[in-house]
């Protein structure tokens, strides 16, 4: 997505964000429209002038979507869409049709997470619209800039209960950024950019827009750019000077602080930002699950990711810090704990873009709104300045407490007794054989933590998950998404035999439309995480979890068969033996997609684990198993 140019003082606003389409484009592209003043059109698209020329609302969707800039398009025609769908067989732009609409959803958030452009979906209206509320949740959840177009009914029978009408607008207002209700044609352009707009910056989200059916056959006089008008809309960028001060003294004071990056410092493209604050204060950084990748994690200061399933050394740096450096997280539950004991000893700086999140679970002692992208390196010149003037702060004994409990309690598994494969090694063998400039495309569970926690990210943009929703189903289309956003990189999609099974049927979509994804399914022949905690909180009584997909079962579905009927490369692997060979195999295959049915051992946990409603410091590293404490002096 372009900056734009300067076109008219009507057409002004603070600041627009942008991106390109690889990730490090993405990185100078944000900067770039971060940087820039404020006379810059708001208007994404490379803000081409067309004079006006009559045309219908449907042309004038598909007009306003080219120039917008956008490339690509998932979606699924109906009826009250039907029209739009007429003159997008004539543009430029990629439509690319799914099997479900949710795959759209999921898709368009992909894509949007790789490239840092808006992603892009359309479906019909009743049930086409409402297939695309489980992704929309999804990318409000995770601050995904996504705009989300509907077919709606005529406007004369809104209200009526028509044939496949739903009120879209009123079923997605909690979950989205705005929804809008379109039955004016000439309403079109400006609110398509308005949409844009809106998804893409302050705290990126998605977007509805819902056009009755009459507003996409009807003219229009269709000219560009438009002029947006958002009342009130005016997210802060820039942090408030006072109190990046305050927060440099805090930091030079500390004795134990910690970095708490978030996801926001990721849709912010500020990873390089936040590596120069980490190495000028030496602090340890964890990085939350919606993190991974913003901070190596093979550099020395990052300590690992925190949480119900975090390590060892995060969650205890968070539960002994003095100084909490909260930078776009939001101090989620899953991170937390028992709300009540988390850090108790802890000051909290809070930095987020969204003033919503400042002390909303956690008060902030320095609350900070504004972009991280520019946050960050303020608040960087003020720790060097504060440094010159009271020393470097000494953390040689808080690094030798945590550095122990790194060497005590590094990440791990236990071998299966069942003579199955370890999940855990076959994920790690998948991160070690593809490298880290591969995409890891995660559904929710077990195999989400593990791939969270045994692949090693040492980029932003490498990993993808449904981090606050936990949505089954967003592994596949939402590679899908991302291999298309990013076609030069290898895409994995790590899935359970559970979450495989509710949207797989968008392989049809990757075979037809080549886009070789890789599928790497942990088939434990089970809901694995709900197994677990039926092992561990209700003594093994396993109701409704048996899938009956993995060894020594009926395998309903077979896997490899189901691949094969796809038009996809179909793997199995059994065995430790054979998983380097099948992994490198499905490297090697990059004219279709591969699925590969991992067989693995139903009885792997996820360790550590710090169980529901319970302090951060009653983790347990295995079963029964709680570290033993030793405070750093």
């Amino acid at each position: 997505m372009s900056k734009g140019s300067p076109i008219s003082p009507s057409l002004m606003a603070a600041k627009s964000a942008g991106a390109g389409k690889a990730p490090e484009k993405a990185e100078r592209a944000a900067d770039a429209a971060l940087d820039t003043a404020a006379t810059v059109s708001p208007v994404l698209g490379p803000n081409n002038v067309v004079p006006p020329t009559e045309m219908t609302g449907s042309q004038a969707i598909v007009r306003s979507l080219e120039e917008l800039g956008v490339e690509d398009i998932f979606g699924l025609p109906g009826g009250a869409i039907l029209p739009t769908y007429d003159p997008l067989m004539a543009s430029s732009m990629n439509h690319i049709l799914v099997r479900h609409e949710q795959g759209a959803g999921h898709a368009a958030q992909g894509y949007a997470m790789v490239t840092g452009k808006v992603g892009v979906c359309i479906a019909t209206s009743g049930p086409g619209a409402t297939n695309l509320v489980t992704a929309i949740m999804d990318a409000h959840m995770d601050s995904v800039p996504m705009v989300a177009i509907t077919g709606q009914v005529s406007s004369a029978v809104i209200g009526t209960d028509a044939f496949q009408e739903a009120d879209i607008v009123g079923i997605t207002m909690p979950i989205t950024k705005h929804s809008f209700l379109v039955t004016d044609p000439n309403d079109i352009p400006h609110v398509m950019a308005e949409a844009f707009h809106l998804a893409s910056t302050g705290r990126p989200g998605p977007v509805l827009v819902d056009i009755a059916k009459d507003a996409q056959v009807g003219k229009m006089t269709f000219s560009w750019p438009p002029r947006i008008d958002l009342p009130g809309y005016r997210p802060v960028v820039r942090g408030h000077n006072k109190q990046v001060r305050e927060a440099a003294k805090l930091i030079a004071s500390a004795a134990k602080p910690v970095l708490y990056v978030g996801g926001g410092v990721v849709k912010a493209h500020a990873s390089a930002e936040l590596r120069e604050l980490a190495e000028l204060t030496g602090a340890p950084v964890v990085t939350t699950l919606m993190a991974r990748g913003v901070f190596p994690d093979s550099h020395q200061q990052h300590v690992g990711m925190p949480g119900m399933h975090g390590s060892v050394s995060a969650v205890t740096a968070l539960q002994q810090s003095d100084l909490l450096i909260t930078l776009g997280a939001r101090f989620d539950d899953r991170v937390t704990g028992v709300l009540s004991t988390f850090a108790p000893n802890a000051k909290v700086i809070h930095a987020d873009i969204d003033p919503a999140e400042i002390s909303k679970n956690r008060t902030a002692d320095v609350p900070i709104v504004g972009s991280v992208k520019e946050i960050i390196p303020e608040l960087t010149e003020a720790v060097r300045t504060q440094f010159a003037q009271s020393g470097t702060p000494d953390l040689d004994n808080w690094w030798a407490f945590l550095n122990n409990l790194r060497n005590t309690y590094p990440l791990g598994w236990t071998e299966p007794e069942d003579g199955l494969s370890a999940p855990q090694r076959v994920l790690q063998r998948i991160g070690e054989l593809t490298g880290p400039e591969g995409i890891y495309v995660a559904g929710v569970g077990q195999h989400q933590m593990w791939a969270a926690q045994f692949i090693k990210y040492e980029r932003p943009h490498a990993w993808l998950n449904s981090g606050g929703a936990g949505t089954m189903g967003y592994a596949v289309p939402a590679a899908m998404g991302a291999k298309v956003g990013d076609p030069d990189r290898v895409v994995w999609a790590i899935d359970g035999d559970g979450c495989f099974q509710m949207t797989n049927q968008e392989l049809a979509t990757c075979a037809i439309n080549n886009i070789p994804i890789k599928v790497a399914i942990i088939n434990n022949s089970s809901l694995g995480m709900v197994r677990q905690w039926q092992t561990l909180f209700y003594e093994g009584r396993y109701s409704n979890t048996d899938l009956n997909t993995g060894h020594d079962t009926v395998r309903i579905p077979d896997f490899v068969k189901l691949a094969d009927a796809y038009g996809c490369a179909a793997l199995r692997c059994e065995r430790d033996e054979d998983i380097d060979d099948t992994i490198k195999k499905a490297l090697e295959i990059n004219d279709r997609p591969v699925v590969i049915d991992f067989v693995v051992s139903p009885n792997s946990m996820v360790w550590p684990m710090v169980p529901a409603g319970v302090s951060n410091d009653q983790i347990q590293v295995a079963r029964n198993m709680t570290p033993e404490w030793e405070e750093e002096d």
